[in-house]
Order: C-alpha cells, then structure tokens, then sequence
C-alpha cells in the first residue's frame, strides 16, 4: 500500500463533494456516500480488504481521524486485526461500566445532577439516607439490583419509619432508572424500586406513620373516607373536610377567618402558623366549593363556627366527629403524614413542592422568601391532583 501521508486538510475535506472515497495517506480515506461524509480506514487483512469506519466528520474531526488510523497501523504492526482489537476494547469498557456497584453507580448519579438541588441539605440527605438505609445494596453491581434486595432494604423502617422508607425507596427508583437509561440494566424489565403495581402489593399497608406519631389514614382509604364525610351536615364535617384539602393543621382551619380567602389562596398569617411565617394555602376547585357552601350572607369572621353563633369550634369537635364515624384511632393532624406519602407515592410532583404545602422549612430564608413566590403555581396543580384524587367520582364529572 502507498504510504503518502496528509494528502487532506481541515478546509479541503469540507469542499469536497465528489462522492466516493478521497484518500488523506496511510490508509484514511474521507468517504462521501449517500450524502454522508465521514471518515474510513481501509487495511488488508488475511490477504482481503477490510474497512473500519472511525466516525462522522461531523463528529470526529481530521486531526482525531488521524489518531485512530495511526493506532490501527500500530495494531497491524503488532500483528493485531484492528476491527477485532477495537471490538474487544468495547467489550471490555461495557463490563466494567456494568461491574459498578450500586453503591458507586449512586454516588456518581448524585456527583450529576445535585447542582441542580439548591439545598445542601437536601443533597446531604440524599447521601446518607442512601448510605443509612440502602447500605445492604451498596455491594450489588447495580445491573443485578433485584426486588427482593429493595424490599429487604425498606422493610426495617417501612412501618417504622414510613416517611423515610418512602423518600429511599423514591431515591432508589431514580438511581437505578438513571442505571437503565445507561444502558446499565435491561431495557425491558421492571425497576425494582417502582411502587405502584409492585412494591405496592409486596410491602405491608401502613397503618401509622411517624411525623409527631400522629396516627394517621392509609391515604388509599382516604377517598372512601371522604364520600362518607362529605355527607355529613356538621360544620364539624367541613373543617375536616376542609383540613384535609388543605393539608393544613388543625389549629389553622379552627382559626381561619373569612378575609383571609383571597378567591383561590387561602392566606394564613404569620401569627396562626406554627413556623411563625405568613403561609399560603392554594385553594382547589373542591376546597372553593366547600367554603361557599357554608359562606354567611355577612362574610366576616371565623369560617367554621358553632352552630349560629360567632363561636369557634371547639378543639375537640374534630376529634368526637372521628370517634363518631368510628374512626377514632387516626388523628385530624394525620391526614397530612397521608397527604405527604400520596404525594410521594402516587406523583411526579417534586418532594419539595409537598413541603411547601405543608409549610415545611426549605432552604435559606432568601430562598423561602423566593419559592413562596415562584412555586405557588407548582402547589396549585399539587392541590388539584390531591382534591381529584379525594374526590374521584366528582373529579370526572
């Protein structure tokens, strides 16, 4: 074979548009077919012509194509086939990417995307709770996670700690779909981490949950929970119903007053709420509904009173209206562990858009400051989901 060298540079390999093969020496060749143009080292090999594409121009540039001819004539030289070397390095770089474990795989899946997470503490949660609760997986390559090592994971604090259990498994979800999406499991099997129609029929139902040990509903039995309510005439039965709308606690909704509803927020001040700071409340359409069925010709004053008078419920009422529907193991306070664990479960809204609705700190000052703001259209479509998910039959309507 002729060995002139360089025949091509940068600006004549883009003028030439003969297609057909256009040699550069020692085997390269720019190659125009079917309106492509991309680069191809040609070799005897066996005493019959071999070609190996080495990539687009578009992609590869002439100085790259150069490089990669010149190790496949060091392959020749050594007595090597280069399209056999080239296969085998493949090989071996796709088996050690599959060889990492879960345990390095997640760190690297973190190293990528926390730039995007604002919060340092968000980002060291995700580090230790996977570290913390998912160590048993940590040693697994991650291409061999099965559903019987997730379970074992979240089985110790499933009922324990449900509020955590939740967010790791989320976690472990995320890390091994960003797995799949690599290539690093099989395309065409279940993640193991996925709850609904999987995890969902292998884990015990929650029947408590943790946030302050408030015993709470299993949010699956939440709208049954609520047909049932909804038909009761007690202005009892709208706190509560408007409670778990909202998400909010009980002292907020016993103490909410009419000019405090600004048509679909529902703005609770800074004195009224636990945190000490000014919250907002998006109203659905459900929530809306309710507060204009019980709205006095004179709105003014406490929203939920007692009977005709300026009254407010008393902090009891709620809880007798439980024991009265025999549901007196739950808690009013813990319909919003139910809204949390639905919002983590059943959505794909971000954990910190449930928080804000909780009014959950999140973040520096400046940073609440912002998101009070800029996310309250993100709680709106939350709020919209969760009263559709209350009230399904009137949801379809």
């Amino acid at each position: 074979m002729a060995r002139t060298s360089h025949m091509l540079n940068a600006r004549s390999a883009q003028l030439i548009t003969e297609p057909g093969l256009h040699a550069d020496g020692d085997g390269l060749y720019l190659q125009l077919k079917n309106g492509g143009r991309s680069w191809l080292f040609v070799f005897s090999w066996a005493k019959k012509r071999r070609e190996m594409g080495l990539g687009s121009t578009r992609s590869v540039p002439l100085v790259a194509a150069r490089e990669a001819a010149r190790e496949a004539r060091a392959h020749l030289a050594a007595g090597r086939n280069p399209l056999e070397e080239r296969k085998t390095a493949r090989e071996a770089a796709r088996q050690v990417a599959q060889i990492d474990t879960f345990g390095v795989f997640a760190e690297s899946y973190i190293d990528n995307v926390e730039d995007g997470w604002r919060n340092p503490k968000h980002r060291q949660q995700w580090r230790n709770s996977l570290r913390e609760h998912a160590a048993k997986l940590r040693d697994i390559p991650v291409s061999d996670v099965t559903t019987s090592d997730v379970v074992e994971c979240l089985q110790p604090i499933w009922l324990s700690k449900p509020e955590t259990a939740n967010r790791v498994r989320g976690r472990i979800e995320r890390v091994l779909a960003a797995a799949k999406a690599l290539g690093l499991r099989p395309a065409d099997v279940v993640n193991p981490a996925q709850w609904r129609g999987h995890l969902d029929v292998l884990l015990p139902k929650k029947v408590t949950l943790s946030r302050g040990h408030h015993a709470a509903l299993p949010y699956d039995e939440l709208p049954a929970f609520m047909q049932q309510l909804h038909v009761r005439n007690a202005m009892s039965a709208r706190a509560m119903e408007f409670l778990i709308l909202c998400a909010a606690r009980t002292g907020e909704v016993l103490g909410a007053r009419w000019d405090e509803i600004d048509g679909e927020k529902w703005i609770v001040p800074a004195e009224r709420m636990k945190t000490g700071r000014l919250h907002t409340v998006m109203l659905s359409e459900q929530a809306q509904e309710l507060l204009a069925s019980v709205k006095p010709k004179k709105s003014q004053g406490l929203i939920f009173r007692r009977g005709d008078t300026a009254l407010p419920l008393s902090g009891m009422a709620l809880l007798m209206l439980l024991r009265r529907m025999q549901m007196a193991h739950v808690t009013s306070h813990g319909f919003r562990s139910a809204f949390k664990d639905w919002a983590a479960n059943e959505t794909t809204h971000a954990d910190e858009v449930s928080e804000e609705a909780l009014a959950h700190e999140i973040g520096s000052k400046v940073r609440q400051a912002y998101r009070r703001g800029a996310a309250l259209q993100r709680r709106a479509d939350l709020m919209k989901d969760w009263s559709s998910f209350l009230y399904p039959r009137s949801s379809e309507s």
